[in-house]
């Protein structure tokens, strides 16, 4: 039953002058007024769960990106000392049949 009908039946009980049930639908309505107050309270937390679990879904997502950033640096590194090491030789092969043909 919604308050505003809850209201409207108060009035009219007030009106036949019935005081013992419009005290029960009184009582009734601060019962409803307090679950409605409950329910949003309980819908509150329920939405700063939702955005605190979205918070730690995208704290994660980062973590495991700069996970991957820092292993790149480590490959590039490994990579430039191949490139070095194989232009190393090149050179050295390239001065030696220079040195064969003089």
């Amino acid at each position: 039953m919604s308050e505003a009908s809850k209201v409207a039946e108060i009035k009219r009980t007030g009106k036949t002058g019935n005081e013992a049930a419009t005290k029960i639908l009184a009582k009734q309505l601060i019962r409803l007024r307090q679950h409605i107050s409950n329910l949003q309270g309980s819908r509150a937390q329920m939405r700063a769960i939702t955005t605190h679990t979205q918070a730690m879904h995208a704290q994660s997502s980062v973590v495991v990106g700069m996970k991957g950033a820092t292993k790149a640096p480590a490959k590039q590194a490994k990579v430039i000392r191949e490139f070095q090491k194989q232009s190393t030789h090149i050179v050295m092969t390239v001065n030696g049949i220079h040195n064969s043909v003089q």
